[in-house]
């Protein structure tokens, strides 16, 4: 039966036996050492703390879900709009490039407060700490799809009447896509970490305010609880960020995915 089971099924298999059996061995190393639950909760107390405080969990996590949501989408927006103009223009990409890198270097957590400052506490300094963290992978994934044109297909094209922005729209921006998809797993995950940092310092809401009181009151399984919704609406976000890049670029995918999808 191993044999003539599927590649793709094999994989899940494999990645759920590897996810239960971390928590397991997870459960036995906590009960065979004795930790204290301040140190590291067990997994069974943090699943109850899951099905004890949903009615509050719930709340906190639609907020950061919308959150999030909301940064990543006017960090998408904005990243492939500066894409576009620094990937099809030489003279904005050796001006724009650098003050991206600088400013991607700027930890973020240095920029809540002035968002605090500006706009005051609540959902908007999160909103734009998630935007801003989203935009820097967008914008290379996209300049670099656009620049890995071939100089010689667009001389071709050229020379068969098109002009730079038929070129563009029909050939530059379709080959990107997978950059661009690419570059939205990786964004959806760092807009999470904006969301929640920014909830940490300047909001009264969220799984970030939240897992900061749960800590204040030394509350470990909570901490753990908010951490695990993280992880879960993280890992659902990328997988259909993943369902979406497979039916818009199938073409660029290699022949055994799409035998296995």
């Amino acid at each position: 039966m191993s044999a003539a089971m599927s590649p793709k099924l094999r994989q899940r298999l494999l990645s759920t036996s590897a996810l239960v059996g971390f928590f397991v061995l997870w459960e036995m190393a906590c009960v065979a050492s004795g930790v204290s639950d301040l140190i590291l909760p067990r997994p069974s107390q943090i699943a109850h703390v899951l099905y004890e405080k949903l009615p509050l969990l719930w709340p906190h996590a639609v907020q950061t879900l919308n959150t999030t949501l909301a940064g990543f989408a006017l960090g998408v927006v904005i990243g492939i709009l500066l894409g576009l103009l620094i990937g099809s223009s030489r003279t904005a990409y050796d001006v724009a490039y650098p003050l991206l890198v600088g400013f991607s270097s700027i930890p973020k957590v240095a920029v809540v407060p002035i968002f605090v400052v500006w706009f005051g506490s609540g959902t908007v300094p999160a909103i734009l700490t998630s935007m801003v963290i989203s935009i820097f992978p967008v914008v290379v994934n996209v300049a670099t799809g656009l620049a890995n044109t071939e100089p010689e297909l667009e001389d071709v094209l050229k020379v068969l009447g098109a002009k730079k922005r038929d070129i563009l729209w029909n050939v530059s921006l379709p080959r990107a896509l997978p950059y661009l998809f690419a570059s939205l797993k990786i964004a959806i995950t760092l807009a999470f970490v904006g969301t929640v940092l920014a909830e940490t310092v300047a909001s009264n809401k969220g799984i970030g305010n939240l897992m900061m009181i749960a800590s204040g009151n030394f509350d470990v399984p909570m901490v753990f609880a908010g951490l695990v919704i993280l992880a879960v609406l993280g890992v659902i976000l990328y997988a259909i960020s993943s369902w979406v890049e497979l039916r818009m670029t199938g073409w660029a995918q290699r022949k055994n995915d799409l035998a296995m999808g």
